[in-house]
């Protein structure tokens, strides 16, 4: 995994010295670039009208390269504007410096207005320049790292825009080295990165690294995992797409005031199971792992920065859900690692089992330890694409609310780039996985797309709480616990599109930030 190497640059007269070979010019207002280019933009402006507001490549003797790309983020302080326009900016600017045959740009982000919102756009920007350079793991590994991914460093200068020195890039590269962790077990086909080779990654991401990775597979998954088990059935014929659960655990140098549990669904590929995914609906389902990935590059980022006085604990499920004669099927009752009865509604709501199991594993957990927040993040429902487009949700229980983490998920995404919708568990969700008969518990779905489903993205987490066991651990209850559902399904990918869209990572920034 081969990062760009950011540099933070002091001064432009230092720029030439280290090698640049092109400039992004990331502003607001194009009036306040550097002196020596203002000659080549206001050349540039006679001849083309859109440059105050588009992106344009100029040709610029003074510039690195003679190469200046204008990148101007347009309006940032109207009601509906946010921090994302700085990101879409370097985005944009640092890909088209790429494609102009640039190995070494250099970004210049001028100081954002005076505006609480736009606080943090200078490590924002710097995020998504670096972000902007990912290439698919597949690309690289058959065609060469040098070739799909042909910048070598990236300088930036944040003139009057605030601090941004040696430790501010070496925060920025952290972070973004857990993103493209995330984005690779994302975002890689359903062979390479099947579950044995899904975990042989984490391995050897997390190597050097304080982080203990165990990996459970075979009788011993099938014993503790036995949702899991159920959902893996059909796939364990095929060696290579046997299932594991990938255990991370990260703890701080010196005491630890407060631990944090995730729960990630990593489904390899979801065909849906006995409940098919037809009309052409099974394309992209090799993304369905998203929230496992966004948790893997969490605790790299959390390692890798040292992160203090936070303990860091994971679960990652990591599963196919395949079609057979030993598959799952609806009407199936199965209990769960937490002793409930689940009834099966529809095999392709698979996320959510998987989910209970390790719930279930870190509810046990979380009571040796010290101020536990229990976390779940899964590309669970199409509802939360539909529902919210692009954003993640949360969705906390009695005590999480009470704490108000979702609450800080939203202020601390807004501020990063990484924006959040808020969600509300309600007495109707509970009802409408209540069981139907003494047979069982519990009901995992209904028989409809949740898409189609009224509540369709917060039912899941009533289920979740009971089928774990978290249910017994409420508001009201002698020993609550914490318990946050994440939803990315709109937000794992580019443009909602989990074919062709590109991984996001998300929502780790968020995560890292608020909590």
């Amino acid at each position: 995994m081969a990062t760009p190497q950011l540099l933070a640059v002091p001064e432009l007269a230092k720029a030439a010295k280290l090698g640049f070979d092109s400039a992004v010019l990331v502003a607001h207002d194009l009036a306040g670039a550097p002196p020596a280019w203002r000659g080549a933009i206001e050349a540039q402006r006679a001849i083309d009208a859109r440059a105050s507001t588009q992106l344009a490549l100029v040709a610029c003797a003074a510039a690195p390269g003679g190469r200046l790309v204008l990148s101007p983020t347009g309006p940032v302080q109207r009601d509906h504007d946010d921090v994302r326009r700085y990101a879409d900016a370097a985005r944009n600017g640092l890909r088209r410096a790429r494609d102009a045959g640039s190995k070494a740009p250099l970004v210049v982000q001028l100081a954002p207005p005076r505006d609480a919102r736009l606080a943090h756009a200078t490590p924002v920007a710097a995020l998504a320049a670096l972000g902007a350079l990912w290439e698919p793991l597949e690309a690289r590994e058959a065609r060469g790292e040098s070739v799909v991914e042909p910048v070598e460093k990236v300088g930036f200068l944040a003139p009057a825009a605030g601090s941004f020195g040696a430790r501010e890039a070496a925060e920025v590269a952290a972070i973004e080295g857990g993103l493209r962790i995330a984005r690779d077990l994302c975002g890689t086909d359903p062979e390479r990165m099947a579950a044995p080779r899904f975990a042989e990654y984490v391995k050897q991401a997390f190597k050097g690294l304080p982080v203990t990775v165990r990996v459970v597979a075979g009788e011993a998954l099938k014993r503790d995992y036995p949702l899991i088990a159920a959902v893996a059935r059909a796939s364990l014929p095929v060696a290579r797409h046997r299932p594991c659960v990938i255990r991370l655990e990260y703890a701080p140098k010196g005491r630890v005031e407060r631990s944090l549990l995730f729960a990630g669904k990593g489904l390899t590929y979801d065909t849906g199971g006995a409940d098919i995914k037809a009309g052409g609906f099974m394309a992209g389902m090799s993304r369905d792992k998203g929230g496992a990935a966004a948790v893997a590059g969490l605790v790299w980022t959390a390692a890798k920065l040292g992160l203090r006085g936070v303990r860091l604990i994971a679960e990652l499920g990591v599963v196919r859900n395949s079609i057979g004669s030993d598959a799952f099927v609806t009407d199936e009752i199965v209990t769960s690692h937490a002793g409930v009865r689940v009834r099966i509604g529809n095999t392709d709501a698979e996320g959510r089992l998987v989910l209970a199991d390790l719930l279930s594993h870190l509810r046990k957990r979380a009571g040796k330890e010290t101020e536990p927040r229990i976390l779940s993040v899964a590309t669970l429902t199409g509802h939360a694409g539909r529902a919210v487009g692009p954003y993640n949700i949360a969705l906390d229980n009695g005590p999480a609310r009470k704490l108000g983490i979702a609450e800080a998920l939203g202020r601390t995404g807004d501020l990063w780039g990484d924006p959040f919708e808020i969600s509300r568990l309600r007495r109707e969700d509970f009802d409408f996985v209540a069981p139907r008969s003494r047979a069982d518990d519990v009901l995992s779905c209904n028989n409809l797309p949740s898409s189609a489903t009224a509540r369709g993205h917060q039912f899941p987490m009533a289920f979740l709480a009971i089928a774990s066991g978290l249910d017994q651990h409420a508001l009201d209850s002698k020993a609550p616990l914490p318990f946050t559902h994440v939803d990315i399904g709109g937000s794992a990918t580019e443009g909602g599109d989990w074919q062709h869209g590109r991984p996001t990572g998300r929502p780790l920034v968020a995560l890292l930030k608020a909590l």
